[in-house]
């Protein structure tokens, strides 16, 4: 038995509906693709450091092994958040995209160091437990643990509520941000840029 057409174009209509919620809907929709995206970041995050971690920068020292590896991943996982985040989350397409760079660095930038001294700090916490050696963690499942406890936390409490209110609105300190870029950026190149706009 085939549906008939007007049942279709019903059903395809309150899909079409609820998928348009879900892609441009605000609240909790924001939320649900500012999850999506940042996991989608956080798991970029996670296997860029414990690549590192593990096969890259062996021959360092510990507190430089963890710190360095953490950096890498959370470059990684930056930008794929940014870019994310900037045409699906928050639609930020009106906004100059010189100001949001400037305020998704800053908020980066803090981001990566709660991240790194974050992890670190857990990591070398966890690693004093000694039930936790008893029951078989290695340093390598203990820096994993703290990575992903101090990802996650980061970035509901840190990354959600600044790029929401902050980096992907309208804000006065978008001049200040647009001139910075402005000063990095010869005026040759951004002209050039502007004409094939």
């Amino acid at each position: 038995m085939t549906a008939s057409p007007q049942s279709h174009a019903k059903t395809t209509g309150k899909g079409g509906k609820i998928a348009d919620k879900i892609i441009n809907g605000g609240g909790w929709f924001t939320f649900l693709r500012s999850t999506i995206s940042s996991q989608i970041a956080s798991w970029t995050d996670l296997a860029t450091s414990m690549l590192f971690y593990a096969f890259i920068f062996t021959a360092l020292d510990p507190f430089y092994r963890s710190n360095l590896s953490v950096a890498v991943g959370a470059v990684a996982g930056g930008i794929v958040n940014c870019c994310i985040n900037y045409k699906f989350t928050f639609h930020a397409k009106g906004q100059s995209v010189r100001s949001v760079a400037v305020k998704y660095a800053m908020v980066w930038t803090g981001s990566l160091l709660l991240n790194m001294y974050g992890t670190t700090g857990l990591a070398t916490l966890l690693s004093q437990w000694q039930w936790l050696l008893d029951m078989g963690f290695t340093a390598d499942g203990i820096f994993a643990a703290a990575r992903l406890v101090a990802s996650l936390v980061v970035s509901l409490a840190w990354n959600f509520v600044l790029q929401r209110n902050f980096v992907y609105r309208p804000s006065p300190f978008d001049r200040y941000a647009i001139s910075l870029t402005d000063a990095f950026v010869p005026r040759r190149r951004r002209q050039s840029h502007n004409k094939q706009k």
